[in-house]
Formats: structure tokens, sequence, C-alpha cells
């Protein structure tokens, strides 16, 4: 917190949510009747959540590398919970989940403050993978259970695995101060919620092509490319926070927001399998943790392992 680029990026956001605030309040005072009441009580809403993000974001920031894994961990933890009433279980199913959060959800992030790269790229997806398996075989219930073992997994993975390599940003070696890792956290962080936030407002305002009618109808075309377009751009002029250039910056920026967007097509198919609008009510504008977090999820490995390849020491 005492690194002074990282300083002036919260002053800066701090800064825009004081406007953004201000602007809300006087399109509730001001504006005209044909402006739906119900859009401008959700925007202040999302406005005041977002406010609430941010502190809980700059606390785990000051608390330092333990705060930010805690932090994570929490975010996994109700990103499981919810996801995780959405799927069918089975009785046989229940000693699975208590363990994904009792031991799975604990060490995955244990792993993480640890540095343990090689065991943390594999935890999941190799050793817990073969558990659930062998645990649910053992159990003697052989109903459905390729598909209770793969949803159990896949919720793991979905909330647990792929969530947990944005903290691990933090083990990665920049060749500087454990701040320059911190500061490439919140450029990956800014990034991705800027595409959902822009997606959102240019589909509100130029929107007239869905992307997927399906899967997630208000969703647009248009929204899609503004929101790329100002991950990207954001990313450029935020190149100073990160070891890359100006221009690889950018690449990066519009790779994770890429991803991301994935991530929220995806999250909103299971959304609509299951029936339900949002994931839950956490979040007040928002919805659940996921409906914030979705795309963060999707982009996190991808960043996460393109700087590692590339860019760590």
């Amino acid at each position: 917190m005492l690194d002074p680029e990282l300083f002036l990026l919260l002053k800066w956001i701090i800064s825009f949510l004081t406007l953004s605030s201000l602007t809300a309040f006087l399109l509730a005072k001001f504006a005209s009747k044909e402006v739906s009441q119900e859009t401008l009580k959700n925007l202040q809403s999302r406005i005041a959540t977002w406010w609430m993000i941010v502190a809980i974001f700059i606390l785990s920031t000051l608390i330092g590398k333990m705060g930010t894994v805690v932090l994570f961990a929490t975010i996994s933890f109700f990103a499981l919970r919810e996801v995780v009433s959405l799927i069918k279980t089975r009785r046989s199913d229940y000693s699975l989940l208590v363990f994904s959060f009792v031991a799975v959800l604990p060490i995955q992030y244990a792993l993480v403050a640890m540095k343990w790269y090689g065991l943390f790229a594999i935890f999941i997806p190799v050793f817990v993978a073969s558990i659930l398996a062998i645990w649910k075989a053992w159990s003697g219930d052989n109903e459905r259970f390729f598909e209770s073992v793969a949803s159990v997994e896949w919720c793991l993975v979905l909330c647990i695995y792929f969530v947990s390599h944005a903290p691990a940003l933090l083990m990665l070696d920049l060749s500087g101060s454990l701040s320059e890792n911190f500061k490439l956290l919140w450029f990956f962080t800014l990034v991705v919620q800027i595409n959902d936030v822009t997606q959102y407002i240019f589909g509100k305002i130029f929107g007239k092509h869905p992307l997927n009618k399906k899967v997630s109808p208000n969703k647009t075309i248009e929204g899609l490319l503004g929101g790329l377009a100002c991950s990207t751009l954001v990313g450029f002029l935020l190149s100073w926070l990160t070891p890359f250039s100006s221009g690889q910056a950018a690449l990066m920026a519009l790779i994770s927001a890429v991803a991301g967007t994935g991530g929220g097509l995806v999250l909103s198919a299971i959304k609509r399998d299951a029936g339900v609008k949002d994931y839950g009510t956490i979040l007040p504008g928002h919805g659940g943790m996921m409906d914030r977090f979705d795309s963060l999820c999707f982009a996190a490995p991808v960043f996460f392992h393109l700087t590692r390849y590339f860019f760590a020491g």
C-alpha cells in the first residue's frame, strides 16, 4: 500500500466511485419520468456494492498476502455454496460436499499461500478428482455415478481451482518486491471487471443484436465489442502496473476479457439449466457471489499461466 503507483491507482478508483455515486444521486433526483426508477435504484445498489467490494480488496491488500488469500478463499466458499445448491445431489453425495468445503478448499488456498506451485496446479484436477471417484465407488451407490462425481468435481474446478489462480499471482517471481505482484493482481481484477461493467453499459445503450438468445438473452454483440475495447484500452493505459509493455498489457487485457466473457456465458448456461435468474442475493444489485465473479473464474487461470510462462522469472 506504500507503493506510490498502487496508491495512485487506488486514488483513481476511489475518485471514480465518488463521481459515479454523485452521478447516480443526481439522476435519481432530477431524472425525467421516462427513466425507470427501478433502473436507478439498481444502479445505486450496484455502486454501493462496488464501494464495499473495493473497500474489502483494499483491506486485504493492507493485510498483505495472507489477507488476499483469505479474501479469495471466502469468495470461493460462497461461490461453491451457490453453485452446489443448483446441482442435483443424492444423500450419498453429502460426504463429498462436506469434504469439498472442509478439506479441499482450505488445502488449495494453503498451497497458494505456501507458493507450492507443483501441487497447487494438480491438487484438484488430479488428486481430488481421483479421491472423489474412489470415495463414491466405495460408498456402494452406483446410481448416476458418473454424473454425481463429475458434477462435484466440476464445482470444485470452477469455484475453487479457477478462482485460486487470482491470488496465486502473488507467488510469481516478478523480479521486484511483493508490491509488484499486488499491482499485477489489481491490474487483472480491474480489466476483467471493467469488461463486465462496460459490456453491461454498451449493451444497455447500443445493444440490438443478441450474443446468444438461449444462454444469455441480455448480452449483445454491441456490448461485447464495447467491453472488449474498453478493457483493452484500460489494459494499455495501466501497463505501468505490470511487467508488460504497453502492447503486451493491452493484449493480456484482451485475452482476459475474452476468457471472462466465455466464463460469463458458461455460468449463465448453468443458471438457465437450473431455472434461476441469479446465483444468490449476497451482493445487492449484482446477485450472488458467482454473478459478480463469474468472468474472473475463467480469466484467472489463463492470465496466471500466460504471465508465469512469458514474464515471471
